[in-house]
């Protein structure tokens, strides 16, 4: 690896430096809000992203990003592999993918009504490196990590991960210089936060929808290009008042359903099956110009794609299998319609979400969803401090 570069200025996305970074999340001044239907339903105009989600990011601090690079890294061959958090065990690698459990107490919270005892922690290394020129890893203070993927356009990703493998920052640099922020937890030093055994969302009120259902939740049978574009760039549905690491917004359904989501009922997948018929791949041409329009106004935008399975198989089994299909449309997104990987997270969640109840093989389950998560895990750029 060369020499570190040196910190680049203030990225994009970043709240102007006016108080000390918080170290721990901030008490709500006030619960989460449903926001009004006139908000919901007014036009953004094109570039008005991140201005729509200003008026619903209500946060009660500002939140300074530092630039990614600040710290100086001392390079290194691999990164070391990720320890576990306390109360977690590996209960099955399938491929490059961890089945995690919670252990003890974790379990009993669990069964209480937190997180799902099962888990998985997948590597996204592999989607994000494919392609690339070069990638480089420094170990930094802190047990954090840092890589570096150069890609042939000039575009470099930097990804800083925790001990766990918890991603705790990623920006990518353009060839220009600049730094536009993906994501950012600005409370990664709060050791006392149980990211992993209790749900970020937990003591948050119901959710509250002021708009009809199927503007919440996009259920067609046919690509609509306009319709995805104008689901992906309306604000969340509630007022968004921290912001989320997004890791916590993997594992958190409630902190999930404040944005809406989009099924994608025009990809099917076979019984046991995570691959994509070459038949369907044009079934996601109409969402990929939706996204890529959002994205080409903003490059900061970041979008979750969630894998389902039916209720057949062994949790183990299903967790792995729709971490997989979330992965193969991701991988599909960029491989045939250039959506930049980094701008896409993946997660599987199994059988835990059912679309239809019932314990049967059932096609509408075994499904692939997106939302668009920017304003849960960054400050909006010209969001009111």
């Amino acid at each position: 690896m060369g020499q570190t570069p040196t910190a680049a200025p203030s990225p994009e996305g970043a709240a102007p430096p006016s108080s000390p970074q918080a170290s721990a999340p901030p008490p709500p001044a006030e619960p989460p809000r449903p926001v009004p239907a006139d908000v919901q339903t007014a036009p953004v105009p094109q570039g008005g992203v991140g201005q729509s989600d200003a008026r619903v990011q209500q946060l009660t601090q500002p939140v300074e990003i530092p630039p990614v690079r600040q710290v100086e890294g001392q390079a290194i061959q691999a990164p070391p592999p990720p320890t576990l958090p306390p109360n977690v065990e590996v209960v099955q690698r399938v491929g490059n993918r961890d089945i995690l459990s919670l252990v003890g107490a974790g379990v009993a919270g669990a069964a209480a009504g937190g997180l799902a005892a099962y888990f998985i922690r997948s590597d996204d290394n592999q989607r994000l490196t494919e392609g690339s020129q070069d990638v480089r890893f420094e170990q930094l203070p802190r047990g954090l990590t840092r890589q570096t993927i150069r890609r042939p356009n000039g575009v470099e990703v930097v990804t800083v991960e925790n001990e766990y493998g918890d991603v705790i920052q990623r920006s990518k640099i353009m060839p220009d210089g600049r730094e536009v922020v993906l994501f950012y937890d600005p409370y990664a030093e709060d050791t006392n936060r149980p990211d992993y055994y209790e749900d970020a969302g937990a003591d948050l009120p119901p959710l509250e929808l002021t708009i009809p259902r199927d503007r919440y939740i996009v259920d067609v049978s046919r690509p609509d290009e306009d319709l995805y574009y104008q689901t992906i760039v309306a604000p969340p549905v509630e007022t968004v008042e921290r912001i989320y690491s997004v890791d916590e917004v993997r594992r958190s359904t409630r902190i999930r359903d404040k944005v809406r989501r989009i099924d994608l009922n025009t990809i099917n997948f076979a019984f046991g099956s995570a691959d994509i018929d070459q038949t369907q791949v044009r079934n996601l041409q109409a969402l990929a110009d939706a996204v890529k329009r959002v994205i080409d106004e903003n490059p900061g935008e970041v979008f979750l794609l969630e894998g389902h399975t039916d209720a057949v198989g062994s949790n183990v089994a299903n967790l792995a299998l729709s971490d997989r299909r979330a992965e193969s449309v991701a991988g599909a997104l960029t491989s045939y319609f250039d959506i930049p990987a980094e701008n896409l997270v993946t997660q599987g969640y199994g059988e835990e979400n059912l679309k239809v109840a019932t314990q049967e093989p059932n096609r509408e389950n075994r499904r692939v969803t997106l939302r668009r998560i920017t304003s849960l895990v960054k400050p909006v750029a010209s969001a009111s401090r």
